[in-house]
């Protein structure tokens, strides 16, 4: 009984995690609209936006290790992504704008902290799904 109430008490908190991502990602995408780029940061936030909300439900409604895998790439990923445009300036890259941004400010803390929180909860979902097909292999 105890695994499963921290089961899903990690699955809420990835949800919720990629929930504050999702939110944030929309808030801030009209911010970082730029009318001469090919793909703005405002549409990568919105497709950010999008995918974190996705991720959001697979995790809640598929308990699968895939869907527990998507919402941990999607957190990693953009923690990532938000740790390199945060330090690097990589410049613009193909059809992508320059992002780099060298500040902290009270939504990218948000962002990256519901990030990690994903990534731990997740990560933590996905040690078990492993360790039960493991331990399901090993009874046959």
């Amino acid at each position: 009984m105890q695994v499963r109430t921290a089961v899903w008490t990690a699955r809420v908190l990835a949800a919720a995690g990629l929930a504050v991502d999702a939110y944030v990602h929309a808030d801030l995408a009209q911010q970082y609209d730029a009318v001469n780029a090919t793909i703005s940061q405002g549409d990568l936030f919105r497709i950010e936006a999008a995918i974190s909300a996705l991720a959001a439900l697979v995790v809640l409604v598929w308990r699968r290790l895939p869907g527990d895998a998507f919402a941990w790439l999607v957190a990693a990923g953009g923690f990532a992504l938000l740790m390199i445009y945060r330090y690097v300036d990589v410049g613009k890259w193909g059809p992508f704008p320059d992002m780099y941004e060298p500040v902290w400010f009270t939504e990218k803390w948000v962002a990256a902290v519901a990030q990690l929180v994903t990534v731990v909860a997740a990560g933590g979902l996905m040690v078990v799904d492993l360790r039960d097909r493991l331990h399901r292999r090993h009874l046959r």
